[in-house]
């Protein structure tokens, strides 16, 4: 069965080197590891490919949800990690059965219905401008300056917001899914801007993601709470999860993808003028530096065994997601499994995983940003070891605090600050 020592869900590892801690967590325990998050409560780290297929896919015996936590008389009001564990039904995340597809399918339409032209020139527009700001400067940090910023202005205008509450939203998120003393301070901003968002597209209805989502919920004829419908704080709890789940890793997904091409021989080329391995790199961080390393969760609905291990009726189960994409069963250690194989689980899997329309614009978004840098910032190159790089803290998403470079200075193209 393995060691039965817990880990510790944090520490310079998970950020510095997790695939290294990922094969010495499987050899010494399995496939199911017994964590420990933040204030010593218990929990279920499922790093197997097959086990977490398994708990994906079985959303009976593994549900989503939260109630069933046997360790809720243990968790403060305060925890900094609930805003991603969440609690209750209030989200898409934590329904279940029919409800669940109902909600799924709301935001999934409206998601859908984003025309994909007008996505990539908006994309390139936002990313045009943002590199403005710093072409005549020589240097940026393309973290701060760019990734941390591109996929929450996009988003912005999709779900109508002003541009002005974009900055004010990434450091909230940033605070929320960073899981530490911030954490509840940001999803209350996040919340009071979804909510404000609802309230004036409900008076003021226009053709966007957020006026789709509500006259769907009117057409149903039961706005208000009744059988089938959506109510407004439904709505604005989905947005929040769509936000959270649409800005940040996004974004790491940029910096991650771009740390790569600037530090891999392999993709020398695309900085010179070449676009075919740009969607190469990015499916290669979906497998090997994944945004999104871990996530929560599901709850065993009855006692059972997984990996080997006795799981307890309401027992919680994280899903680790990077450790699986690295289980030696589905490939072999220093291969690399990119091209056309999506076979990861970056996006999840089974009935809660990212809806398709989701996983299409944030492959959009971070595909322009990607190459704009690429079409504005001749001999761009890392400036500082690439040893250097950092990590956030985070125990769920897995991306640079900075990615300093340096490029021969250009003329803006919108006449801006460049």
């Amino acid at each position: 069965m393995g060691a039965t020592v817990p880990v510790p869900l944090n520490g310079p590892r998970f950020q510095a080197e997790p695939a290294e801690l990922y094969r010495e967590l499987r050899r010494e325990y399995g496939p199911v590891v017994p964590v420990l998050l933040d204030g010593g409560v218990p929990a279920w780290l499922v790093i197997g490919y097959r086990e977490l297929h398994q708990v994906t896919g079985d959303p009976v015996l593994f549900s989503r949800d939260s109630e069933l936590w046997n360790q809720w008389d243990r968790v403060p009001d305060d925890w900094p990690l609930l805003p991603v564990i969440g609690r209750g039904r209030s989200s898409v995340l934590h329904t279940v059965g029919e409800r669940h597809h109902e909600r799924a399918a709301l935001i999934s339409d409206a998601l859908e219905a984003v025309d994909p032209f007008e996505l990539r020139a908006l994309a390139e527009r936002s990313a045009d401008e943002l590199i403005d700001a710093v072409c005549a400067k020589g240097a940026a940090d393309l973290v701060a300056d760019y990734a941390a910023l591109l996929p929450v202005r996009v988003l912005a205008t999709l779900f109508g917001l002003a541009d002005s509450q974009g900055p004010g939203l990434v450091g909230a998120l940033n605070d929320m899914l960073d899981g530490r003393q911030n954490a509840i301070a940001g999803q209350l901003h996040v919340a009071a801007a979804m909510a404000r968002l609802v309230a004036d597209r409900a008076a003021r209805p226009a053709d966007d993601v957020v006026g789709r989502m509500l006259a769907t919920a009117a057409r149903s004829g039961h706005l208000h709470g009744g059988p089938g419908g959506f109510t407004n704080e439904e709505i604005t709890q989905d947005l929040i999860v769509m936000m959270a789940a649409g800005h940040q890793p996004t974004a790491d997904w940029i910096g991650n993808s771009l740390r790569l091409m600037l530090t891999d021989d392999r993709f020398a080329a695309s900085l010179f003028g070449g676009r075919h391995s740009v969607p190469e790199a990015m499916n290669e961080v979906l497998w090997e530096d994944t945004p999104a390393q871990n996530a929560a969760g599901r709850w065993a609905s009855r006692d059972t065994r997984l990996g080997g291990r006795p799981v307890r009726a309401g027992d919680l189960l994280l899903l680790g997601l990077q450790g699986a994409n690295h289980d030696p069963q589905v490939r072999t250690h220093g291969s690399a499994l990119t091209g056309g194989n999506s076979a990861h689980f970056s996006f999840g899997h089974g009935e809660h995983r990212c809806p398709f329309p989701a996983q299409e614009i944030a492959e959009v978004i971070a595909r322009t940003a990607i190459e704009v840098v690429l079409d504005r910032l001749p001999d761009i190159d890392l400036a500082v070891p690439a040893g250097s790089l950092t990590r956030r803290p985070s125990p769920w998403l897995r991306g640079l605090t900075e990615l300093p470079v340096r490029f021969t200075p250009t003329p803006a193209l919108g006449g801006g600050p460049g």
